[in-house]
């Protein structure tokens, strides 16, 4: 069958690539167009749309790219009418994704999407509008099931994709070695994937760890779109080594990290690494935000143990004070250890690998 995949963010093109590996072990001959990244781009599928060209973050962003986002819109109609696939699926992207939704419900394309947008975050009358256009939905968090029951919308709890890339993640014991660590213990930073994102927060980051230095090596997570010369503006950034597209590796052998919030709260998480989670945006896209929100907390791992296990430093809480005190808890009993006990138990919540190809079988031989 032809599929046709749109995703808009790293952890989605991380997602769609793995979907797209075991599609191809249920159907053979599966024909592929996609909107994504690097990583679905290596599996040989024509990609129509790279993420790092829609990569609008916050309301205001937003806002100030509608047109840009408009003829993308138009541009992927016009496309999926072209090609006529046989599936079309969404990965996350919500603001982008629920538009083509509706359009192509209403053209008689079947819809599946997999990842479900955080409606029961902020806007939940989005349920309603994802009853209508979605003919399958695949969530990944367990709590989301109960929630789309109160708009009598049955959906298929798949598990969390994201122990498929850690199960079959292999660790490089060579990894120290070939970045040139020393023997002190490392503290991971992982600003985010988007420059919007690390304008805000990577200057907090780099004056709250001033202080651990001279005892830690502090090690920077670049995500793979970014040209290391882009850290270069930053004041203090020759404190930090520089670690690109290997942020499993780095994690593993960190005592602890200073991450953005977002799906790397999660995976680090998931690694067994104690964790301070930041998020800073503009005033105005936080006032915004502080409206519609309905939800407790920012991280998933706190939203999926349904309390605070990680301490979240938010907007102005996000100073370089405050993350400096809360990182020198985790180095220390008993803060660490009591986050290292609660994240077994969110192990165990979230359960083991084979997300893609419990999606995979439901999307090829759901008619």
């Amino acid at each position: 069958m032809k599929y046709y995949i749109i995703c808009g963010e790293a952890s989605g093109d991380l997602h769609g690539a793995n979907l797209i590996k075991a599609i191809r072990l249920i159907d053979y001959e599966a024909e592929f167009r996609v909107w994504g990244g690097d990583l679905m781009e290596k599996e040989g599928v024509v990609n129509v749309n790279h993420i790092k060209e829609r990569a609008f973050m916050g309301f205001v962003e937003v806002m100030k790219n509608l047109p840009t986002i408009k003829q993308l819109i138009k541009f992927a109609k016009d496309d999926i009418t072209e090609y006529k696939p046989d599936r079309l699926l969404f990965i996350d992207y919500p603001g982008f994704n629920l538009r083509i939704a509706e359009w192509a419900h209403q053209n008689g394309f079947e819809t599946h999407y997999y990842i479900s947008p955080k409606v029961w975050a902020w806007n939940t009358k989005r349920a309603l509008k994802i009853k209508i256009n979605i003919d399958h939905l695949y969530v990944i968090l367990p709590f989301e099931v109960d929630f789309y029951k109160q708009y009598d919308y049955p959906v298929h709890y798949v598990g969390n994709p994201l122990m498929d890339a850690i199960e079959k993640f292999e660790i490089d014991i060579d990894f120290k070695t070939k970045n040139n660590f020393d023997d002190k213990p490392i503290i991971a930073l992982l600003p985010g994937s988007r420059k919007q994102e690390i304008d805000n927060i990577l200057p907090v980051l780099l004056k709250g760890t001033l202080g651990f230095k001279e005892k830690y090596t502090l090690a920077l997570a670049v995500a793979p779109n970014f040209d290391t010369n882009y850290f270069n503006k930053f004041e203090n950034i020759k404190n930090l080594k520089l670690v690109v597209d290997n942020t499993y590796n780095l994690l593993k052998v960190s005592e602890a990290a200073i991450v953005t919030s977002g799906t790397a709260t999660l995976e680090t998480a998931l690694l067994n690494v104690p964790q301070v989670v930041c998020y800073k945006t503009s005033w105005l896209n936080y006032r915004i935000a502080k409206m519609v929100i309905k939800v407790k907390f920012i991280s998933l791992v706190n939203l999926i143990m349904g309390k605070e296990i990680v301490k979240e430093l938010i907007q102005n809480d996000c100073n370089p004070s405050a993350l400096q005190l809360e990182l020198g808890k985790l180095l220390i009993e008993p803060d660490r250890t009591n986050m290292l006990k609660n994240y077994e138990k969110l192990g165990k919540i979230v359960g083991s690998g084979g997300a893609s190809e419990r999606v995979a079988g439901l999307v090829v031989k759901n008619d």
